[in-house]
């Protein structure tokens, strides 16, 4: 996950990049503040691994702000006035935003932020697909094994997972991050929504934006995962 702080001084512009932030699952949201100051007074007891930020700004700008910090986080400015684009590209920042910009120019700026980061920090191994049948899962104070193929779904919930099991009536609670099981889980495994990953074979109905399981389960299609899981059921359908 890539923490973020979000800083606009106007109300609206700050809500609408907040409801972007949340949007992108990759992204976490660890503040938003509605000046540099306020930000700055932020980064005095926290760390982020990005600032999306707001350029005209009162008492001090976003781009003297960043200037002002000593190892400053990767950068996206978002401003109304396209003057500011190649200075905020002199102080090495990965993307500008021009008022106003759409959820796929955020999640452009997104993308971007993600290689970025990944080409500071590369992983030192590579995590691959589950080839057997089984993982194994911490909850409380046990190690829980698991027949993949048993998982009906998985829901996120805050920093914790609930892995529904075939079966049981009750989930398995495991303190893990939904991107860490999304990659290591096999092929008939989908994330449709930034909480829910779904077991593919386990899918009786699509009923519009919602997935069936049974008659008691129902989950949404969220909208950013709506092309990829159109796609899946376009590729099994008979013609």
């Amino acid at each position: 996950m890539i923490r973020c702080l979000a800083i606009d001084d106007e109300p609206l512009a700050l809500q609408q990049l907040v409801a972007y932030i949340n949007k992108v699952p990759f992204l976490e949201l660890a503040a938003q503040c509605q000046s540099a100051l306020e930000a700055r007074q932020f980064l005095e007891s926290d760390t982020v691994d990005a600032i999306f930020c707001d350029i005209n700004m009162p008492d001090l700008n976003g781009m003297d702000f960043v200037k002002s910090l000593v190892s400053p986080p990767l950068i996206v400015f978002t401003t109304a006035y396209s003057e500011y684009a190649v200075e905020g590209f002199k102080v090495n920042a990965v993307d500008y935003l021009l008022k106003p910009f759409g959820l796929q120019d955020f999640q452009r700026a997104a993308s971007r932020l993600q290689e970025r980061l990944s080409s500071l920090h590369p992983s030192p191994f590579t995590l691959h697909p589950i080839e057997d049948d089984t993982l194994y899962l911490k909850t409380d104070y046990r190690v829980v094994k698991v027949t993949v193929d048993d998982i009906r779904y998985i829901e996120g919930m805050s920093e914790y997972l609930k892995v529904w099991v075939e079966g049981e009536a009750k989930p398995i609670i495991t303190l893990l991050a939904m991107k860490k099981l999304e990659e290591r889980l096999p092929a008939h495994f989908m994330r449709i929504h930034r909480s829910y990953i779904v077991n593919l074979n386990k899918i009786q109905e699509v009923n519009k934006n919602r997935i069936i399981l049974d008659a008691q389960t129902n989950l949404p299609v969220g909208e950013l995962y709506k092309e990829a899981f159109q796609n899946y059921l376009q590729s099994r359908f008979i013609k």
